[in-house]
């Protein structure tokens, strides 16, 4: 009985750049891109894995500087075992494709065999061990207007031998306009139901997804977290930063498919958050802020945050000097300026405290009287505090 065991990832994205990381959190950023692929030597060792596919987006794009591209390069010659990397929409096979360059005697075709690396250039089955075989689903142009997986399913005769096909996209439109490259899922479940097919390794979406009854398709995510996840709603990149293990067993002369065993394994350092809260009382301060406290590697981790709701000056002073002391520490920490809504609304003791005499004095005393009803008086109140010795305390 033909079995394998080894490991799908997809989305690296080395050197890939956000806005909101300066300085030397983009350096950690990037080296942890990196960093990924090591670990994903490692967790072969740890699991007997006998090869490793990248489906798509190895790179961020075509044009990276020799430092990147080098740096990659000498960690997938490092990994203990072969990888075979999908060039994706980020990195497609086009005349000045980062491939050509970025890998030692590369050339179409991944001639560089000899340190274990291989590029996926074509949708020729490539014999990965004895009765196991990968079929690549490659990008040859930035943009595509046909279903790829398909192209390189459709030749291929039901077997005895193990295959992995390699693709990258989605099988379901994120408009409400049908898009020509959506990967025909129903068509790849008969694929693996005849035994033409054996396990889809997919990506693009970043996040870890079961795809398939068959328990054969798979989005690994991104070993790496790329984008937010929305707290608490659960939505956005929600389970990136991680590998799966696949192992795979088919019996010579069956008629069912072969059975698939997908195990994931974390090995991601970031954490990128985006937390949406309503705040009105002093507990509801303390709990964000107690929040922001429980992350244990600040270092790796973006947050931003939306607060909604209306904070005394009191509660108002205590959550600026709470992010005042965190936000140097975060990777980054910053508000979500189109949703954050958070109003200051002194009380009346508050605006009594105030160190202000004369016409100031007067006016605040109207302002007080209309504070509950008049959003106009509340906002002027809110200005007077601010100007006021406490307010600049």
């Amino acid at each position: 009985m033909p079995s394998t065991t080894f490991i799908h990832t997809s989305d690296l994205q080395i050197g890939m750049t956000l806005w909101f990381l300066a300085g030397e959190a983009q350096a950690r950023f990037s080296a942890a891109r990196v960093a990924a692929i090591d670990k994903l030597g490692q967790l072969a060792r740890e699991t007997g894995a006998e090869f490793i596919v990248v489906a798509g987006d190895v790179f961020e794009h075509n044009a990276l500087n020799r430092q990147t591209t080098g740096r990659a390069r000498e960690a997938l010659e490092r990994l203990p075992v072969p990888v075979y990397l999908l060039p994706g929409n980020h990195d497609p096979l086009v005349a000045d494709s980062v491939f050509f360059h970025a890998l030692d005697g590369n050339s179409r075709g991944g001639a560089t065999e000899e340190s274990g690396v291989r590029v996926l250039d074509s949708t020729e089955p490539v014999q990965v061990a004895d009765g196991v075989e990968v079929v690549g689903a490659p990008y040859m142009s930035k943009r595509v207007n046909r279903d790829l997986v398909a192209e390189a399913i459709e030749p291929l005769e039901p077997t005895d031998d193990i295959r992995i096909v390699v693709g990258h996209g989605q099988v379901e439109s994120r408009s409400s306009d049908p898009a020509p490259d959506l990967i025909d899922l129903a068509g790849v479940e008969r694929a693996i139901a005849d035994r033409r097919v054996d396990y889809l390794a997919l990506g693009d979406t970043h996040s870890t997804t079961d795809l398939s009854s068959t328990g054969a398709v798979w989005f690994s995510g991104a070993p790496e977290t790329t984008d937010y996840h929305e707290l608490p709603a659960g939505g956005g990149e929600n389970d990136s930063g991680n590998a799966l293990v696949v192992t795979v067993n088919k019996a010579a002369g069956a008629s069912t498919p072969a059975t698939v065993e997908v195990e994931k394994h974390a090995i991601g350092e970031w954490t990128f958050d985006a937390i949406d809260m309503d705040v009105n009382t002093a507990a509801d301060v303390e709990k964000f802020v107690e929040t922001l406290r429980a992350y244990p590697d600040k270092d790796r981790t973006a947050v931003k945050y939306s607060l909604r709701g209306t904070v005394s000056l009191t509660e108002q002073a205590e959550l600026e000097r709470a992010l005042e002391e965190l936000e140097p520490i975060f990777a980054s920490l910053r508000p979500r300026e189109r949703l954050h809504d958070l109003h200051l609304a002194p009380n009346s003791d508050e605006l009594a405290d105030l160190d202000v005499a004369g016409y100031a004095a007067d006016a605040l005393t109207e302002l007080v009287a209309d504070l509950e009803t008049d959003p106009t008086a509340r906002d002027a109140a809110n200005l007077l505090f601010r100007l006021s010795s406490q307010g600049g305390k």
